[in-house]
């Protein structure tokens, strides 16, 4: 009777968001029609007083604030013109190799996922730029939104990641063992999808840049480029010696933010402050909303005792790791593909961390492959964000874009079960520093 109801609930949450209903009132609706049927059962009127603790300490966690912090840090460096900078730095990388402009886009995607640690805000920034400048050159649509929406990817991966951050408090597991162990699958990601990119360039031959920047241009290029990438040193830099939390590291990147584009680059004014506040204020709103419905539904799939449910099938249907970590995988790019990764991870993490520490696989690698997988699924259809955001700057279907994007998300998939079964390039850093993995 459990499994059906627990069935039943999360199959509800599918059919509101399939229906067009915003994810966080999905997630809050089915958490509180959850709550009267317990309370029903229950024979006591606990529903609105479960609902409202939930919500609330869904975003009480002080370490929570890092996101809207590297949310407002991002927004004030964006402001500041840093996608053109990073992207002009990207092309000075690339050089002249073969689709020079392509591989470029996912260089610049690797910069970019270092500031702002979003699939969706890279896709809009990135894409906004070089989507058009891509078809402009020669490139077909589809191709160009794959690039882009493939590569958008590496955001969440790199640190900082704000996906990482909603895991780590989930499971009270250390931000920065986190950080450190997303570090290397995010530059894998970026080489896996460069290579697929130089693969295709043999078959279809993509325009390379013919002209190279002169002496002056590259040093005023590296001046502007270095700039917005001291703010993922700082947070790095500041996690790795121990100076300071992951969320006073987005405090810091928020004073760095402010201090180089006001009075260094001068591209931001105080006046241009309190939109900027705003605009953080409603992104940060809407993921902490998610956050916090999501608690409500996870309260009750608890209650339901979803988490032995989950453990005994799986480990019914098999004890061996390899076999369980490729059950997984399916799961999470499936789950990745209907459901926000924020609501998923809050959600399932609870349920599958004790499974896999049965089975010896590390927190911080469950981690990164619950984080990975679910980005993934935020560029394939029906629901994937970033395909959405891609096809409104390209002008093409959804379907269409999904074409563009099935080579590259081959690609990814290679890297993903590259570190779901090679721990090491995920646990090796974080180890190095000291972290318990």
């Amino acid at each position: 009777m459990q499994s059906i109801l627990i069935v039943s609930l999360v199959a509800l949450v599918f059919v509101f968001i399939l229906l067009g209903i915003p994810v966080y009132i999905s997630l809050g609706l089915t958490g509180l029609i959850s709550l009267i049927a317990l309370s029903v059962t229950k024979g006591s009127p606990l529903a609105l007083l479960v609902m409202c603790q939930s919500v609330y300490t869904g975003v009480s966690s002080t370490t929570l604030l890092a996101i809207p912090f590297y949310i407002l840090a991002g927004i004030i460096m964006n402001r500041g013109g840093i996608t053109e900078k990073l992207i002009n730095l990207a092309l000075l990388v690339i050089g002249k190799m073969p689709a020079s402009l392509a591989q470029a886009n996912i260089v610049a995607s690797m910069f970019f996922g270092g500031i702002t640690g979003s699939a969706q805000a890279d896709t809009s920034c990135i894409g906004g730029i070089l989507i058009p400048a891509m078809v402009n050159q020669g490139y077909t649509p589809e191709e160009s939104v794959g690039v882009t929406a493939s590569s958008s990817t590496c955001g969440p991966i790199i640190p900082p990641s704000i996906m990482m951050v909603v895991f780590a408090v989930t499971v009270n597991c250390s931000i920065g063992a986190l950080f450190m162990g997303g570090a290397v699958p995010g530059i894998l990601i970026g080489l896996g999808l460069m290579s697929v990119v130089a693969i295709r360039d043999r078959k279809y031959h993509f325009p390379r840049m013919e002209e190279g920047f002169s002496r002056e241009e590259k040093k005023k290029i590296l001046k502007e480029g270095l700039i917005p990438l001291g703010m993922p040193v700082i947070i790095v830099g500041g996690i790795m010696t121990g100076v300071c939390t992951a969320t006073e590291a987005g405090a810091m990147a928020v004073a760095y933010s402010l201090v180089t584009s006001i009075f260094i680059t001068k591209t931001v004014k105080v006046k241009d402050l309190w939109g900027m506040f705003l605009e953080a204020g409603a992104q940060s709103g809407a993921i902490l909303m998610i956050i916090s419905c999501a608690k409500i539904l996870a309260y009750t799939l608890s209650a339901l005792q979803m988490g032995t449910i989950v453990a005994e099938l799986f480990l019914s249907i098999t004890t061996n790791k390899i076999v369980f970590l490729l059950l997984l995988n399916i799961l999470l790019l499936i789950m990745g593909m209907f459901m926000d990764g924020a609501a998923a991870l809050i959600i399932l993490a609870p349920i599958f961390q004790p499974i896999a520490a049965t089975l010896g696989i590390s927190t911080i690698h469950l981690g990164v492959i619950m984080v990975l997988n679910l980005v993934i699924g935020a560029g394939t259809p029906p629901m994937g964000a970033c395909l959405f955001i891609a096809s409104k700057i390209s002008g093409i279907s959804v379907e269409r874009c999904a074409k563009g994007i099935f080579p590259y998300l081959l690609g990814e998939i290679t890297v993903l079960l590259l570190i779901t079964y090679v721990p090491v390039f995920v646990t090796f850093l974080p180890t190095l520093l000291g972290y318990t993995v």
